[in-house]
């Protein structure tokens, strides 16, 4: 059985069989039987100058069509001149029927053959130029062109014109002329093809060649001529490989749908700051409320959907005004559990006064001390946070600030504790549990020395001199911190805001209806209905357990965590990030389980969980921006294998290389490695460095002709 491919050379062998022996049976014109038509004999002549073969010539009988649509008719072609028409191999495939000194259209003979009248040599050395004008107008701009090393392809008919151009294209570059008025539909056909347009103002090339006293390549230099190639109008600019550390990566907004996307803009609308900076606060604010009842998801078990949220922002970026708006209920709520709390107090205090001996023991014994409330932390040290939980007076705490140096620059985090007190925090994060052993002879002395099934979000915001050793630090690095840590590090909009504008100074935040719905929802969630919270069998209020929407939800959450594992291999983006690299699928289900969570179900569906991983790896890419994992100085893979197959392609036209002898010579690691090749290969083409093309059974890399410019 013939293939495709073999059929369809079959029939072009067929074709120019057919072409070449009905062009065989004529005489070649001469230059008496021309006499009387001025142009034909001044192609004629122009012909016997520059073509190696005849292109006019005398039909002395009419021609029965053998190929085509009209395969079988008979042409008038008795009595005319014969334009010889050549495929892009040079080879005579048709004929185009002029009648002598007649306005007639050719008659083209064969019209399913790409061809063209072929004035010159067809040579890599010349420039190839399709044009198609009428016969008197393209032998004037021939004369002007001999000098310049041209070949004409002339198209008879207009209608014919594109598939000659990308016949002849398949071969050799070919230039075409526009005008600036005609440029779109002119160049439009031919975007992604071997072609080049000489785009010109107002006059075309032969109006400039005749009026203005031009050479070509006087045309070619002027101001308001444009050169185009086609070919690469197609591909787009290639995107830079290395991570650019001073350009943020753009804050992934469509990660939150409904009322929180809603939120996340009017909070950024009304602080005129960074986006980034209003999705990680809303993010803070709901790990605080619905850590206090809800685990997330993982593997065969739970995890707490506690937080830890890093942000830059330098002084007067918005980060307080920010977390202003999304905090507002939290802030309201702890304000009114501090009042309650200092009238309970101030009672308790009230009745014991008056109290001694057997009396005041048994009063103390059953009516202990009211504890302070507060679960919301801005200014502290991290001991007494960690005391609190261990005494039980709470269960669920946020370490809230936009002075993040309270936390990085604190005591404890300067001295030799600093260890110590990170594997607390770690341990609190990912089990929920805390362990501290004081000496029982310290002013500090306690028998309690654990504290299970708590949890805490840390919500850090500050500026990059407080930030960038922090997150160079060894410690912070080593004991597993920051790898736990969401990373922000928008861009700096203060030079950029408005804030005369007089519509925007009358509207508040505080009549957004989304934010009014915003902070209802949040008032339910931080004083829920009794009868709405699950509880043990002792009446203690106890974390409902998030699940997986169906088996589709739970695999593509395992895809996404297995293309991060794939990540970590050996010369891929996150091979240096190991660490960070293995919390991200845990942070996703963290965030998932939240925003379900404010949804008010139990459940993450598939879209919950594919909109988490938006932000994980909007986080990643800036802990990668932010402290290029990749030695100083090196290349990373991406780039080593775009110069290479840059250069391998040099020369070659199109750009092309084959799969196999790039899966032989890349450059090291790649070089016979097929996973981390192909992956390389997939970043490549994402970045609009080359294309993957099958040619048959053949994989072809197209390299961005742009490289070449």
């Amino acid at each position: 059985m013939t293939t495709t491919l073999q059929t369809a050379t079959h029939e072009k062998a067929r074709a120019f069989s057919a072409g070449f022996e009905m062009i065989s049976r004529f005489n070649a014109a001469t230059r008496q039987g021309l006499a009387d038509d001025n142009i034909l004999l001044s192609l004629y002549n122009l012909c016997e100058q520059l073509c190696s073969q005849d292109k006019l010539l005398h039909l002395d009988s009419d021609i029965t069509i053998t190929t085509g649509f009209n395969i079988g008719k008979t042409a008038p072609t008795a009595g005319t001149i014969g334009l010889v028409l050549s495929n892009n191999q040079d080879q005579p495939v048709t004929l185009a029927s002029v009648t002598p000194n007649s306005n007639h259209k050719p008659l083209i003979i064969d019209r399913m053959q790409p061809s063209a009248l072929v004035i010159g040599t067809l040579d890599s050395g010349n420039e190839i130029i399709a044009i198609d004008d009428p016969l008197e107008d393209i032998i004037k701009l021939s004369y002007y062109l001999i000098a310049d090393n041209v070949t004409l392809l002339v198209s008879l008919d207009k209608l014919l014109f594109n598939s000659m151009v990308s016949h002849f294209a398949e071969a050799y570059p070919v230039t075409i002329f526009t005008t600036l008025d005609q440029k779109d539909k002119v160049c439009k056909p031919f975007k992604g093809e071997n072609v080049k347009a000489i785009v010109t103002s107002d006059r075309n090339v032969l109006e400039h060649l005749e009026y203005g006293n031009l050479s070509y390549r006087d045309i070619l230099a002027l101001d308001d001529t444009t050169i185009l190639d086609l070919q690469a109008e197609i591909w787009g600019e290639p995107e830079p490989l290395a991570n650019n550390p001073n350009t943020p990566t753009p804050y992934p907004i469509d990660a939150f749908t409904g009322l929180l996307q809603h939120v996340v803009k009017a909070v950024a609308h009304y602080t005129q700051a960074p986006t980034a900076i209003a999705g990680q606060c809303v993010l803070g604010a709901l790990a605080h409320m619905g850590q206090r009842f809800i685990d997330a998801p993982m593997g065969h078990g739970h995890i707490p959907t506690s937080l830890i949220l890093i942000t830059e922002g330098e002084s007067g970026s918005g980060k307080s005004q920010a977390m202003g708006l999304t905090h507002f209920k939290i802030r309201e709520y702890e304000k009114q559990l501090y009042a309650d709390y200092l009238i309970e107090l101030s009672s308790w205090e009230n009745d014991r006064v008056s109290l001694k001996g057997k009396e005041l023991a048994d009063f103390l014994e059953s009516n202990p001390k009211p504890q302070n409330p507060k679960t919301m932390f801005k200014e502290a040290t991290i001991e007494p946070i960690l005391d609190k939980f261990i005494d039980g007076s709470i269960s669920n705490a946020s370490w809230t600030t936009d002075e993040a140096a309270q936390f990085f620059n604190g005591h404890t985090m300067k001295g030799d504790t600093a260890g110590n007190a990170l594997s607390s925090l770690t341990t609190l994060y990912s089990d929920g549990e805390v362990s501290r052993l004081r000496s029982q002879k310290s002013a500090y002395a306690t028998p309690h020395t654990d504290a299970y099934n708590v949890r805490m979000t840390l919500l850090l915001q500050g500026q990059r001199v407080i930030l960038e050793p922090a997150l160079a630090d060894p410690v912070m690095n080593g004991q597993g911190f920051l790898a736990r840590a969401l990373i922000a590090c928008p861009e700096d909009l203060r030079g950029q805001r408005v804030w005369n504008d007089e519509q925007r100074n009358n509207d508040s935040p505080y009549d957004n209806p989304y934010l009014i719905d915003y902070w209802a929802r949040c008032q339910s969630l931080l004083d829920p209905l009794p009868a709405s919270l699950p509880n043990d069998s002792t009446g203690t209020p106890k974390r409902i357990k998030m699940q997986w929407a169906d088996n589709q939800t739970r695999q593509v959450f395992s895809d996404f965590k297995q293309a991060i594992e794939d990540r970590q291999a050996q010369g891929q983006p996150l091979e240096y990030l190991k660490a960070y690299a293995s919390r991200m699928a845990e942070n996703a289900s963290r965030i998932a389980s939240l925003m379900a969570f404010f949804e008010g179900r139990k459940e993450i569906t598939t879209d919950d969980i594919t909109r988490a991983f938006m932000l994980v790896e909007y986080s990643t890419s800036e802990r990668l921006r932010y402290l290029d994992a990749t030695p100083t100085g090196e290349q990373n893979d991406s780039e080593k294998l775009s110069g290479w197959l840059v250069d391998k392609a040099r020369g070659k036209n199109p750009h092309k290389l084959n799969r196999t002898d790039i899966y032989n010579g890349a450059p090291k690691p790649m070089r016979k490695n097929n996973r981390l090749l192909q992956s390389e290969l997939d970043n490549l083409e994402s970045k609009l460095h080359i294309k993957q093309i099958e040619d048959g059974r053949k994989k072809i890399i197209e390299v961005n002709p742009k490289f070449y410019k």
